[in-house]
């Protein structure tokens, strides 16, 4: 029967989860921000050749994990724009708690969760299974060693120049048309602005600082979230 779990418990059955999986894991979690010891197990699974899913549901990952996940070639990483779930699989166990799979999460909060194992409770474990599994089919594979999903790519691509802002010309582009244009990543831009001033990083979030303001970029809001409109002639 299904097994109650705590913060700590929790924590510990999904290390043991990833540990035991032989043919493959499920991470779905709306914020992803991974501890250490889990990022070495799942890079020892990548080098057993493990299939590997990761869901999430944040619009941005930080470039930390950006990075890390670009090193690991047996993990695919797809992105759910209403994601609230939090469900973490093996081929024989499952874990659906409300710990995001975030290092912060797992330090500070308080969760519940429970275990369920394929042969204690094989219809739960079906079910969780398939629900699963079509959260992974609705949601958009990221090629994380070439596109990043950004909230700005649901945002229109071509944005008005505001008259009051002088130091842009013609027309703003969104951060992901920007970046294309540039020939680089969303990500690997908006860390380029993190690093110049123009933009600073809280949690998840990027805000703009005055040097980016005085640069020429906007803060919008749009359907799916916030965004940033850079000058269309800005270089790095």
């Amino acid at each position: 029967m299904a097994k109650f779990l705590t913060t700590s418990a929790t924590t510990y059955h999904l290390e043991e989860l990833i540990k035991n999986a032989t043919e493959k894991v499920v991470l779905i979690s709306p914020f992803l921000k991974l501890n250490d010891r889990v990022k070495e197990l799942l890079e020892d699974k990548n080098r057993l050749k493990i299939d590997i899913r990761i869901v999430y549901g944040k619009s941005e990952l930080q470039p930390t994990e950006i990075n890390w996940l670009k090193e690991l070639s047996f993990v695919r990483t797809s992105f759910c724009k209403n994601l609230h779930a939090k469900c973490y699989m093996s081929e024989e166990a499952c874990i659906i708690t409300s710990l995001n799979l975030y290092e912060f999460s797992q330090v500070n909060n308080n969760e519940m969760g429970v275990l369920i194992t394929r042969t204690d409770d094989a219809d739960m474990y079906r079910d969780a299974h398939d629900e699963a599994q079509r959260i992974i089919r609705i949601s958009d594979e990221v090629r994380i060693s070439l596109e990043t999903v950004d909230a700005s790519q649901a945002a229109e691509s071509v944005v008005p120049v505001d008259s009051r802002t002088k130091d842009a010309v013609g027309e703003k582009l969104t951060t992901s048309k920007l970046a294309k244009k540039l020939g680089i990543k969303t990500n690997e831009f908006l860390s380029q602005m993190v690093e110049n001033g123009y933009l600073t990083v809280d949690g998840e979030d990027h805000s703009l600082t005055p040097e980016g303001v005085s640069l020429g970029c906007e803060a919008k809001s749009g359907r799916y979230g916030n965004y940033f409109v850079w000058p269309a002639e800005l270089s790095i």
